[in-house]
């Protein structure tokens, strides 16, 4: 009968067990490719002469793109209600070019931009001078909590204006680069480690009013602002 019951307990637990070892198998799985992720950003960031060709290639930041209101509601008192705007992102090499075009509807006037700047130590690039670029991460309203804003580069992609730069980089170097860099915004005790000396959210705000284009410009210190001009 001892051993009817040892074998009753040893099938009643076997979900158990197993259930725990698909867990456990899991987890190793996780932590085997972030370790993997972690080493591949590592030894791309350190050793690629590629990579440090095409950051040295990186120059000071003026005009990166410009918005402007398409149409706006208001109430009976005047008062904007939407804000409809579109939204642009210029090529490195030619201001005339587009790598982006959205169109966004805001409550109310006053909209935020909102960038992620990088910027690089003097020993990830070749001639010695750091380095900075920045990722447009999101737009929102002064009524909208962050977060819940509107995407404007998906999270980890590469974005349009540096495609040039990183050209002579593989597909997966690429793709490793840019989710790193993604990533690394939330872990910034590994910013050193991997020869990035900060990473950082700019937020710039403005209230929008139509017949006016709002020029983004970004000077080499990561300074972003708009600069607000009369639409010809």
């Amino acid at each position: 009968m001892s051993l009817i019951r040892n074998i009753v307990k040893i099938l009643a637990s076997l979900p158990t067990l197993i259930f725990a070892v698909i867990i456990i198998g899991a987890v190793y799985l996780v932590a085997i490719g972030i370790y993997k992720g972690g080493t591949a950003l590592n030894d791309l960031l350190s050793e690629n002469k590629n990579l440090k060709k095409a950051l040295t290639n990186l120059t000071d930041e003026s005009k990166i793109g410009y918005a402007k209101v398409l149409s706006q509601t208001k109430d009976d008192k005047g008062k904007v209600l939407t804000t409809t705007l579109r939204f642009v992102e210029t090529s490195r090499d030619n201001e005339l070019k587009h790598v982006l075009q959205r169109e966004y509807t805001i409550e109310g006037d006053v909209v935020h931009f909102d960038a992620l700047i990088v910027k690089f130590s003097d020993k990830m690039v070749m001639d010695g001078r750091k380095r900075s670029m920045y990722l447009w991460r999101r737009i929102y309203g002064e009524k909208m909590q962050p977060d819940s804003g509107y995407a404007i580069e998906e999270f980890g992609s590469e974005p349009g204006r540096y495609s040039d730069i990183m050209r002579e980089l593989s597909i997966e170097e690429r793709q490793v680069f840019w989710a790193g860099i993604w990533d690394l915004a939330n872990d910034p005790e590994k910013l050193s480690e991997y020869g990035i000396s900060a990473i950082y959210g700019s937020v710039t705000y403005t209230q929008l009013r139509p017949k006016l284009i709002y020029v983004f410009r970004i000077t080499s210190t990561g300074l972003l602002y708009p600069e607000v001009i009369p639409e010809i």
